[in-house]
């Protein structure tokens, strides 16, 4: 059992690996809930397993959101259903591993957590506003990673829209087509037993969207979560023991303050013309699958310039 943790460790402590720590935190609390569960029904406890889903599970109400805004994050990295759990991290993975290559980890994370507030909104928003759904307040909330994920997916297929994913019994299919049927599902579904999580997956999907238009165009929405993180990790970040002198000082705290942004494209130089016809030549010839990262962050770069 101790190897198991001593992996899982060493996979979330590994550098540039924010699409896996994403995956296991959501991973991590699925399994410590499932664990509580059951314990909890071993003694005849249910109503304690009750109290805790609740701190966690985001609610339509408002009034019930004042007293425990913390869910507005925790919703969307809590889960109870495998299959639930099993899917959104599927769909965070293979979305997220274009993200993550062509943005870098900065990007990923600041549309997973804008993702998930925006659908929380969203859910909270229709709840309240539209009549169909008043009568459900009271009793509705929100569990899932749903809406992140599809911030993640619609951004991915904003920004390549073109890539193609090869899908069992369908072949070669562009993730745009992808993307597009499951944000008509979910809007047929708006009004099913799920329609919350559905009206999130919305919510989603539109700040995955004006996420990435918004920084083609210069403008990154995820600032704000980039200093948060910044600010979190500076909090568990060991500091020197030792005496040191200005310049090596300004220095050190220069190199650890890159480890995090040097992810993104923002520190990849702006290429020349030579390097993007180069780039376009090998995605001619071989496809956006044969570019490398820093390949494929240069071409986003060129985009902002355009």
């Amino acid at each position: 059992m101790s190897g198991l943790f001593d992996d899982f460790r060493s996979e979330f402590n590994k550098p540039n690996n924010t699409l896996v720590q994403l995956i296991l935190i959501n991973t991590v609390i699925f399994l410590v809930l499932l664990l509580l569960k059951v314990i909890l029904a071993m003694a005849q406890t249910d109503g304690l397993y009750g109290l805790i889903r609740e701190q966690l599970a985001m609610p339509a109400s408002i009034d019930s959101f004042i007293r425990k805004p913390w869910t507005a994050v925790t919703y969307f990295f809590t889960h109870e259903e495998i299959f639930h759990i099993l899917f959104n991290m599927l769909y965070l993975y293979w979305f997220g591993r274009l993200i993550d290559e062509y943005l870098g980890s900065r990007r990923l994370v600041g549309l997973y957590v804008l993702g998930g507030l925006a659908g929380g909104v969203v859910y909270m928003a229709i709840y309240n506003l539209v009549p169909y759904y008043q009568n459900l307040v009271a009793g509705s909330q929100m569990l899932g990673a749903s809406a992140a994920a599809f911030s993640v997916a619609v951004g991915a297929a904003t920004l390549l829209p073109n890539y193609t994913f090869h899908l069992l019994f369908f072949g070669p299919v562009r993730i745009k087509y992808i993307v597009f049927f499951f944000i008509v599902l979910s809007f047929a579904q708006s009004i099913g037993p799920n329609a919350g999580g559905n009206l999130a997956h919305l919510g989603g999907a539109f700040m995955g969207f004006a996420f990435i238009k918004l920084l083609q165009n210069g403008t990154d929405l995820g600032r704000p979560i980039y200093w948060l993180a910044d600010g979190w990790q500076g909090l568990f970040r060991k500091k020197p023991a030792v005496k040191v002198s200005y310049r090596q000082r300004s220095s050190a705290n220069a190199h650890t303050s890159s480890s995090y942004a040097a992810t993104g494209p923002s520190s990849i130089s702006m290429p020349d013309q030579d390097e993007i016809d180069a780039i376009l030549d090998k995605i001619s010839r071989s496809g956006y699958e044969s570019l490398s990262r820093e390949e494929k962050q240069k071409l986003f770069r060129a985009s902002q310039r355009n």
